[in-house]
Parts: C-alpha cells; structure tokens; sequence
C-alpha cells in the first residue's frame, strides 16, 4: 500500500501576502503531520496537486490519497480533485464530489438541512445591491460569501446594522467572491465546534468544544471572524469537552449526524453550531477541515479523549479504507 497526501498549491494569488505565506506554511505542516502518522503503518508521501498530478500519481504508484485539497478556483472547487481521483480510478479519503458539491455551497446547505427540521439562521441571497430594497430586513445581519470556507470573507465588519452598511458590503463582496451573496441573521449565542468521523451507522462525534471569545478586545464583535481566527487566537478560548448537559449533547449529536448524512458527506466533517433560546442553529458545515496538530478544531477534539492525533488521521484513513472495502494489515510496512 503506497499512500500520498494530496495538498493544493500554493494559493498566494487570493490572500494578503502574509496571510498567504501562513496558509501555505500551514497546509505545509498538516501534510508533514499526516505524513508522519500514516508513514507508521504504510509508505507514504506527500504529493502537491498541480497540472502534472495524473504523471506523479502514476510516475510513483499511488494506491490511495489523503486527500487535503481545497482547490485553489472555481465555484466547485472542492470537489475537482475527488474528481479527477474518481476519473482515474484512484481511492481517496474524505468526501466525494456530491458532498463535497453540497457543503461547499452554503445556501444548498441551508435548503437541505431546514427541509428536515433542523435550524439554521434566515437567509437570502442577491446578485445585485439593489435586489437589498426587496426583503424586509431584521438588523443586524451578516453579509458572506455563498461558497468560501475557513471564514474567507467573513469579517468583523461584515456584521452589519444598517442598509447603507449593508449594501456597501454587499457590493464589495460582489468584487471579491462568486454571486450570488448570502445575507443570514445574526445568532447571537454561546458557539460550538462538531466533529463527526465515520460513515453510515458507525458515525460517532468527537468531544463537542465551545469557542469562548470574551477575552477579545472590547472593540471586537463576539463571533468568530477572519480576524479573530488569524489574529486573536490568543484571546480565544477553547473548551473542550464543552460544558454542557446530556439533553444539549444528544440534541447536538442528533443534528450533527443528520446533517452529515442528508449533504451525503464521508469519513469526516465539522459543524459549527450556535445556541439562542435553547436551540441549535448550524451555521456551517466544513466537508473537508484543518488538520493541523494541536492548531485545528478537530485535532483539539481528538486530544481531549483517548484518539490524539494519530488515532484522528488513521480512524479517517481507515473509515475510507472499509469504504472502499480495502483489506490490508494495518501495520503493513514502512
């Protein structure tokens, strides 16, 4: 069995140059960690998705992908690189094409989990400021991108409170990211991170972790921006297992695990929840999120039980391996 990790290239074109160096040291450093985890068990290396991916992937007889990629353009962007994988016959870890496809877009997102009874925050969508003068408007609302994930244009001054605010937003956003632009209710509550590994009936959650953002500067709006995740994550607190009753776990358990099966996702995800009057509401849905040791939510998660990071990246590994219907002993060689 000769696996590879599977990164994008560097996407220096769509980030402020030091924002971009960080986000391509930090895809740098998660390949490097699963590298080393999965190299325990099987040969393993890490391979950059670029126009000669078909000639590498041949050139070093890769039986199975990690993949980490999220695409560097386009509207589908997620899911190209399942695609091709899928085109070339090649097995692969984490979501497909449709699920991929369903999560990224967060207005489908949205249509397909209220259809089964789970709330998310009101939304809408224009193309155009001048479609605002339409909707009757709760203020304050936020403005964001319908298919950017990692809070990619979610900023703190895209919480707005007023419609000149709110069209000069959305306007800008139009410039920046694909139409059409979501406008969604503020949920103003306590938020969660879900982490949910597994397939079919062998879904299980990882300890629920609360993101506690008092310590912010009081200048700051308490949600969990752009800024405060690049910026703040000093100032932010991480409770993890979140200190909640049996009745909201299991409520959340429920939502989580219905939520990844109707958006057809796979081996893993995280949700991210907020409460208001005692109801969740799912806010996002990551099909393909951070692995970075001790740096993304999920491998927070993973620590606070008995898993850790290596039994993380080999309990997805391996969930992707009894889909496929893989047979081969874990410890195979090296």
């Amino acid at each position: 069995m000769r696996i590879a990790v599977l990164i994008d290239r560097p996407r220096l074109d769509f980030l402020p140059n030091e924002e971009g160096f960080r986000e391509d040291e930090q895809k740098r450093r998660t390949a490097k960690s699963v590298q080393e985890v999965i190299s325990k068990h099987f040969e393993c290396i890490i391979l950059e998705a670029d126009d000669n991916l078909p000639l590498k992937l041949s050139e070093e007889e890769i039986d199975f992908v990690f993949n980490l990629c999220n695409g560097i353009k386009g509207k589908s962007k997620l899911s190209q690189i399942p695609a091709f994988l899928e085109f070339v016959g090649i097995p692969y870890t984490g979501s497909s094409v449709l699920g991929h496809s369903l999560a990224s877009n967060k207005i489908y997102t949205c249509k397909l989990i209220r259809s089964i009874g789970i709330s998310t925050p009101d939304i809408f969508y224009v193309y155009s400021s001048n479609q605002l003068d339409r909707h009757d408007i709760n203020f304050p609302v936020i403005v964001k991108p319908c298919d950017e994930g990692s809070s990619r244009g979610i900023y703190q001054d895209s919480l707005v409170y007023n419609m000149d605010s709110l069209k000069a937003k959305v306007e800008e956003n139009l410039k920046l990211y694909n139409p059409p632009i979501m406008v969604t209710d503020f949920i103003d509550g306590r938020e969660f991170h879900v982490g949910i590994l597994g397939n079919g009936d062998e879904l299980s959650l990882l300890p629920i972790e609360e993101i506690c953002l008092d310590n912010l500067p009081t200048s700051m709006t308490r949600f969990y921006s752009f800024e405060v995740k690049a910026y703040y994550k000093d100032k932010t607190t991480y409770v993890c297992p979140a200190l909640i009753g049996e009745e909201l776990t299991a409520t959340i358990t429920e939502i989580a695990k219905k939520t990844f099966k109707v958006l057809s996702l796979q081996d893993y995800a995280r949700l991210d929840i907020r409460i208001k009057d005692g109801i969740p509401y799912v806010l996002e849905i990551n099909s393909l999120p951070g692995l970075m040791n001790g740096f993304s939510a999920l491998t927070r998660m993973a620590d606070a039980c008995e898993l850790g990071y290596d039994g993380l990246v080999m309990n997805i590994l391996e969930s992707a391996f009894r889909r496929y219907h893989v047979i081969t002993p874990l410890h195979s060689g090296s």
